[in-house]
């Protein structure tokens, strides 16, 4: 005679087996997550070209001056390019000296490739050494995301450098963690993961931002589908921006930039 199984016994039995799927399918995800930061963190990825002017005058002679710093991570020093140019400070110095209100640009950076939230007050401080400048740009984010830091925690060290800044009579743009989940170098489901986390980041940013009197842009949503859509706005390691990255990065932070620009000259 062939068992009978009682329906309770069906359900228990299926429970468990759907538990077990659910343990097993997490495991596996976990080991895949695993594989895939681990081969992210061992990946060749572009590295800051040591023959690229931190400080450049971009402008012809007799226009309004006006000084501007770039602070950061890697994008502030435009890793993933080869030329001044080319970077996102280099686009944003000739976007401003070209417009109709044409400027007399004086361009630095401070940024720090692979620099996190915390590590803005050392360059605040170099910033602010010698004469003042005018305009800070602040583009920081990723690396809080990709090592998943607390949103909270990253976004009040944003807040105190940009309060420093404008204590100091700088106007301050920042470019909020970029879209991470357009990125080629990590695959999925961690790109997504990441993508995730960048978008906790930012959200904490804007807020600490406005609250410090700086100025926000959003570059996830105003170049996010361009980066997705595009491959060639990444570089040749599909992580950092290319040429045509930092182009569309610094288009985006232009109107804010040009208006800050605007009312530091007016002081």
């Amino acid at each position: 005679m062939s068992e009978q199984l009682h329906p309770s016994g069906l359900a228990g039995r299926l429970g468990r087996a759907a538990a077990y799927s659910l343990v097993a399918g997490a495991v596996g995800g976990a080991a895949v997550l695993a594989g895939q930061v681990f081969a992210a963190r061992h990946r060749q990825y572009a590295q800051p070209e040591l023959g690229l002017a931190l400080r450049a005058t971009v402008g012809r002679a007799g226009a309004p001056p006006v000084r501007l710093v770039l602070l950061g991570d890697s994008s502030a020093l435009g890793v993933g390019v080869g030329r001044l140019d080319d970077t996102v400070g280099g686009q944003l110095a000739n976007l401003l000296a070209e417009a109709p209100s044409g400027r007399l640009v004086h361009l630095s950076s401070v940024g720090v490739s692979g620099s996190r939230s915390t590590d803005l007050a050392t360059q605040v401080a170099r910033a602010l050494l010698g004469e003042r400048p005018d305009v800070a740009v602040i583009l920081i984010g990723a690396n809080d995301a990709t090592s998943l830091r607390r949103p909270a925690d990253a976004a009040a060290y944003l807040g105190a450098a940009v309060h420093r800044l404008r204590e100091a009579r700088v106007e301050v743009v920042v470019g909020t963690c970029p879209d991470l989940g357009a990125v080629r170098a990590i695959a999925p489901p961690l790109r997504q993961l990441v993508g995730w986390a960048g978008r906790r980041i930012a959200r904490a940013q804007t807020a600490a931002v406005l609250d410090a009197g700086g100025t926000v842009v959003d570059l996830a949503t105003e170049t996010g589908p361009v980066f997705r859509a595009d491959a060639g706005t990444l570089c040749h390691d599909g992580y950092h921006p290319s040429a045509d990255g930092y182009r569309v990065w610094a288009h985006a932070l232009l109107p804010a930039v040009a208006a800050a620009a605007a009312v530091a000259t007016r002081h």
